[in-house]
């Protein structure tokens, strides 16, 4: 499929990823989850993929935000 469109990667989300991303396939493919600890409750970090000017990848992890209650926004 790739050699067929000229391509090198297929960047996919919508899948939960502990580790932010994964690289699969001979790292042809990636994964990419950018909502960290995905609905409160599943303890992930997050990762935002970047390119440079010659396509070499760079993938940046996030942490959740430490929880505030609805009390401390004055809610």
């Amino acid at each position: 499929f790739l050699e067929v469109n000229d391509l090198e990667l297929i960047a996919r989300a919508h899948q939960l990823v502990m580790e932010g991303y994964k690289l699969m396939f001979d790292e042809k493919i990636v994964t990419v989850w950018s909502a960290p600890n995905y609905c409160y409750r599943c303890g992930n970090v997050a990762a935002i993929l970047e390119f440079d000017e010659h396509l070499n990848k760079n993938f940046k992890i996030f942490n959740a935000s430490p929880q505030v209650s609805a009390e401390a926004h004055g809610l």
